[in-house]
């Protein structure tokens, strides 16, 4: 989702509402405590430079259960990080959210809900690497192998 479709649908909405992809909300009493813009320079696998452009909101819930953030206030920080920020409404919203670790989501939109959607690394060299363009990258936790050498063992 872009910046401007987050716009679009926040525009529409009396109510905020973040859903995480195993289908739990975040709570109501979350803050929107970054609007950024995020610019990641970086050379791929097979040698090619890339740039990208994203805007980054990062979600964070803290013990102020009584507080809610209401679209038109969200609208207007979004307004004010556009005029600082020079911020491209064509740009790409990335979520950041707590979790084990800080993740970050892709956004996307339905009945009412802003899903955070999960995202997966690729190989953007394919070609180079002898990978075919139709191949699926399917590990996932339940797939990573467990380390077989683990302190007093005599392994190492």
């Amino acid at each position: 989702m872009t910046l401007q479709e987050f716009k679009n649908q926040l525009n529409a909405l009396t109510h905020l509402q973040f859903v995480l992809p195993n289908g739990k909300l975040i709570p109501d009493y979350f803050h929107i405590t970054e609007v950024g813009k995020e610019t990641r320079e970086y050379m791929d696998c097979g040698g090619s430079l890339r740039k990208e452009e994203v805007v980054n909101f990062q979600l964070w819930c803290a013990n102020d259960y009584d507080h809610r953030l209401k679209p038109k206030k969200l609208s207007n920080i979004i307004r004010l990080s556009e005029s600082k920020l020079n911020l491209n409404p064509d740009c790409e919203v990335e979520v950041e959210y707590q979790g084990m670790t800080i993740e970050t989501y892709k956004l996307g939109y339905d009945n009412g809900l802003f899903r955070l959607l999960a995202d997966k690394t690729d190989c953007l060299a394919k070609d180079q690497c002898g990978i075919p363009d139709d191949f699926q990258n399917d590990v996932d936790e339940a797939t990573l192998v467990e380390p077989t050498c683990t302190p007093g063992s005599n392994c190492c």
